[in-house]
């Protein structure tokens, strides 16, 4: 049965397929989360967003086609297709659809964000790191207790000014900004960074961070495999006196993503009570046993 979030994409998806030339008959969908992906005929994935992310995916696209040029290896846009498409606050991308492939390790997110972080920043302007985006959004929507809401806006204030007295640590540079293994992916040939949505300037340490929270909130990884991690990227960001904001940063970004799905899927909703009260301290220590989300 078709959801009506599927349904809406797929309308979405037509329309801009037409005004780019693509055809849009018999698109397959492969995954309804952040984003709708869908498989049209001839290796074409195309990507429709939620509302309000125009000039995300305008960036996602111009990011990729600099890491093209800069010969670091990232999901490729389709080509001769002038993009993004805007239909009804929505953006529509295409690109070249990846050969099989499975979620990279450890030493493999290391390796391609060393890669990312090591380049010079492009000539356009990418914008900077905004940790906490859409965050507002999907705490008011999020199908809660009122009380509920209002600690999760008093957390993300509180965030925000941990954020704003950073320490200094490692030079800013362009970073890829979600880098978990899922966005780091291994075909027989390479390793391949997907989801450039939110690249942007800013600490490197960010990126660090997320494969640290696989290890210690999540016991995702073990630690010998985030031990792999540190030797291979060169810089252990534990170590760092900000480490924690970025950590807490990150778990509220999860427990937020957990909140929307939950809004959209009410079968996911032990999930978002769950993830607030480990962030309540109400289940004991990290790490936590959150099943992962859409």
């Amino acid at each position: 049965m078709t959801s009506n979030a599927e349904a809406a994409a797929r309308v979405v998806l037509g329309v801009a397929s037409l005004r780019a030339g693509l055809d849009p008959d018999e698109a397959e969908l492969i995954r309804l989360g952040e984003n709708a992906l869908f498989r049209l005929r001839g290796g074409i994935i195309a990507r429709v967003t939620r509302p309000g992310q125009i000039v995300a995916a305008a960036r996602e696209v111009a990011v990729a086609r600099w890491l093209e040029t800069s010969d670091v290896s990232a999901v490729q846009v389709w080509p001769d297709v002038d993009q993004p498409v805007e239909v009804d606050g929505r953006a529509v991308t295409w690109w070249r659809e990846l050969p099989p492939h499975k979620n990279g390790t450890a030493l493999q997110v290391a390796t391609a964000l060393r890669r990312l972080h090591d380049l010079p920043p492009p000539l356009f302007a990418v914008g900077r790191l905004d940790p906490f985006v859409r965050l507002s959004d999907r705490i008011e929507r999020a199908m809660l207790p009122e009380a509920d809401r209002r600690w999760m806006r008093r957390h993300l204030g509180e965030l925000e000014a941990r954020y704003a007295e950073l320490p200094a640590g490692l030079p800013e540079c362009v970073v890829h900004g979600d880098a978990w293994v899922g966005n780091v992916v291994s075909t027989d040939d390479d390793v391949v960074l997907l989801d450039l949505e939110r690249c942007s300037v800013g600490p490197p340490e960010w990126d660090l961070t997320s494969t640290a929270v696989k290890a210690f909130t999540l016991a995702g990884i073990t630690a010998a495999d985030y031990e792999v991690f540190v030797r291979a990227y060169g810089h252990d960001v534990t170590a760092w006196a900000g480490f924690e904001v970025l950590r807490d940063i990150r778990e509220f970004r999860m427990t937020c993503m957990a909140a929307q799905v939950a809004a959209e899927n009410p079968a996911r909703h032990d999930e978002i009570v769950l993830r607030l009260a480990c962030l309540r301290g109400e289940r004991g220590s990290r790490p936590w046993l959150w099943t992962p989300v859409p």
